[in-house]
């Protein structure tokens, strides 16, 4: 099923041509994952697709009754401000504490409903978006560079913990990714974007791809790449 549909979109600021002529669709049940250089796009895209900004040319065509969960890049809030993560999650509108403290468990993170948001470190405060996401009950999860400013650690159980929820809920999933390991393992199909589609198509596909090393060649060498299988549970402990 075919949750988001983009073709032949274009978009320019004050004369500029941010993006050029995109087109993509977004399936359920798939990971796509979004790369490229910084200035290429990319979160200028997600807000195409996310409806918050209009193309200049082009169409967008959304499933009825779509259903985004939005994580950002960070989480821009006044830190003077008493907030705590239960305060914040139920801004979403999800009143149910039992909702709250379902999504928080799965993310490892019930130990921080009543902790400040300005107290909780990157991961945390990753975490917690990423509650918020879930909460929406998606049909589509969109991500903008989650890892990004969290150590190896952090990073790596916020993907178990996408995967997993992946898994179970077989919801789509767009990323924005600079973690070319994961994506290449991970990931479902692959767009690389420098202001158009330089490259699309599965990992394997994609990483022989010339405009592929052409983007990323000096990363490359430091890729190990590992095929991940899905036929067992991070979560037995």
């Amino acid at each position: 099923m075919t949750l988001i549909s983009a073709q032949d979109i274009t978009f320019a600021q004050q004369g500029k041509k941010i993006l050029d002529r995109i087109s993509l669709e977004l399936q359920a049940k798939q990971i796509v994952t979004l790369i490229g250089p910084n200035g290429a796009g990319k979160t200028t895209l997600l807000r195409l697709l996310l409806g918050l900004e209009r193309p200049t040319s082009g169409r967008i065509e959304r499933k009825n009754g779509l259903k985004i969960g939005y994580m950002p890049q960070k989480l821009n809030h006044d830190h003077s401000l008493p907030l705590s993560v239960r305060a914040f999650l139920q801004l979403s509108g999800k009143k149910n504490v039992a909702q709250l403290e379902q999504v928080l468990t799965e993310v490892h993170a019930l130990h921080l409903i009543d902790q400040p948001l300005a107290k909780l470190s990157g991961g945390e405060t990753q975490r917690i978006l990423f509650a918020n996401a879930m909460l929406q009950n998606p049909d589509l999860l969109v991500l903008d560079e989650p890892t990004q400013g969290i150590d190896l650690q952090g990073q790596q159980l916020f993907y178990r913990l996408l995967e997993h929820y992946h898994q179970q809920q077989g919801c789509g999933v767009l990323l924005v990714s600079h973690d070319l390991n994961w994506v290449m393992a991970a990931t479902d199909w692959v767009i690389c974007l420098n202001k158009h589609i330089c490259c699309a198509g599965h990992p394997n596909d994609i990483k022989e791809d010339p405009a592929y090393h052409s983007l990323f060649g000096q990363a490359l060498p430091q890729l190990k790449l590992y095929q991940h299988h899905h036929d067992h549970s991070h979560f037995d402990e």
